[in-house]
């Protein structure tokens, strides 16, 4: 019964994504990245720098390790 008053309660965006299939997938990976970064980069003082770090990621052919 629960799980059913739920499914019901969000029928409308449930149902929508089936015509507008938009998700924040991209986003999310894009902010978990830059988490890793400000991991990796803990100590440094040049902001500056961080911020073209930030901006290289849409570039970068790769993953973050760390």
């Amino acid at each position: 019964m629960k799980m059913g008053n739920t499914i019901a309660a969000y029928k409308f965006g449930i149902l929508n994504w089936y015509d507008h299939p938009v998700s924040s997938g991209r986003l999310e990976g894009t902010n978990n990245k830059i988490k890793v970064l400000k991991r990796m980069a803990y100590g440094y003082r040049d902001l500056d720098f961080f911020k073209l770090r930030i901006l290289a990621i849409h570039e970068a052919k790769y993953a973050f390790t760390g």
